[in-house]
């Protein structure tokens, strides 16, 4: 059981799918489904890591910041401040700079404001653009599971076996929110307890798989694009199995094309 347990794939994928498939329906009669996302990527941390502060590396900021953000967003899904609208993108910037600080102090200046200014961006967009679709169920959770794939294979393939794990485990726990919606065809509420944790771990763990691994820096803003693709489609008036169907068509491919882009980087590709 510990050897299954102890594989990447039941850690990273099964492991978190599960999770939050049950902590969906669980919290789905009080509207808090989206705390699905943040128990698939626990189990995950429980799985692969561990929860301990010291020493407090970046892989360790990341998951402090991760569980910070799930609070914040559920007590943001039940009091509505529209001022924290604008807010959480420079708290998310802010959030980039802190978890790279260290890595950062190792570069010359130039260097250090241009990726600084980089990661702050990045993470910045990402909390923006997926806050924006919070209350749209289905885009949110498409966008979330293409987001966490995407990060998580392009992590992998750039050389950092825990990072990939930690965008995995996004993916698989917004694809059982995604799922639940698909299945039943019905929404499924998500809101910022859903998309801020998401956005926050994605963006962190990107940003650290540039600095410190072997990602290219040209992977986050095609990884950065797939919330505004979710945002901005045009969708039928099908059902909501159609809708998440011809939804997925741009936003994995665009996940597709980041890891694609990390694998030709890494030039391990046979072509």
């Amino acid at each position: 059981m510990q050897e299954l347990l102890n594989h990447p794939a039941v850690q990273a994928g099964l492991a978190p799918f599960l999770a939050a498939l049950v902590a969906a329906e669980l919290f789905q009669r009080v509207r808090l489904s989206g705390l699905a996302v943040i128990a698939g990527f626990a189990v995950t941390v429980y799985l692969a890591s561990d929860f301990a502060i010291e020493p407090l590396t970046a892989s360790r900021k990341i998951v402090l910041l991760g569980l910070i953000s799930a609070a914040l967003g559920l007590l943001l899904s039940v009091v509505r401040l529209s001022l924290f609208s604008a807010l959480l993108p420079i708290l998310g910037g802010a959030a980039a700079v802190w978890v790279a600080l260290r890595i950062l102090q190792q570069q010359p200046p130039q260097t250090l404001l241009l990726w600084g200014a980089g990661c702050a961006a990045y993470v910045a967009i990402l909390v923006w653009s997926l806050d924006s679709i919070e209350s749209d169920p289905l885009r949110a959770a498409n966008a979330a599971t293409a987001l966490g794939i995407g990060t998580g294979g392009a992590a992998l393939v750039g050389a950092s076996a825990l990072l990939g794990q930690f965008g995995l485990a996004l993916g698989s726990a917004a694809a059982a929110h995604l799922l639940i919606q698909m299945i039943s065809n019905k929404p499924l509420p998500a809101g910022r307890a859903f998309t801020l944790p998401l956005s926050v771990i994605a963006g962190l763990t990107g940003c650290i798989a540039v600095l410190s691994a072997q990602l290219p820096w040209y992977a986050l803003p095609i990884l950065a694009t797939i919330p505004v693709v979710a945002r901005l489609m045009p969708l039928p008036r099908q059902s909501i199995r159609m809708q998440g169907l011809l939804l997925s068509l741009p936003t994995f491919a665009i996940a597709g094309g980041a890891i694609y882009a990390a694998w030709r980087s890494a030039g391990d590709i046979p072509f």
